[in-house]
């Protein structure tokens, strides 16, 4: 799957959470990541943002949903 796919993805799944404190949103996004992608969806999405140039997925994401896919490096 695209990294640009994995991005609206993500973003939608921001959306869901958006009325939800910052905190709480970026655990319920990554929570809901973790749980529901596929291992090789979460490893390209991290790839993607690991590459950190203009035309990469990370101007793409919501602040929120960025923090909460960041969070899952360490999980």
């Amino acid at each position: 799957m695209s990294p640009d796919k994995l991005a609206y993805m993500a973003n939608q799944i921001g959306k869901f959470f958006a009325h939800r404190p910052h905190e709480k949103a970026v655990a319920e996004i990554a929570d809901h990541i973790r749980k529901f992608w596929d291992p090789r969806m979460r490893r390209a999405i991290l790839d993607a943002l690991a590459a950190e140039g203009p035309a990469t997925v990370g101007p793409k994401l919501d602040p929120t949903v960025r923090e909460a896919i960041l969070s899952l490096r360490s999980s």
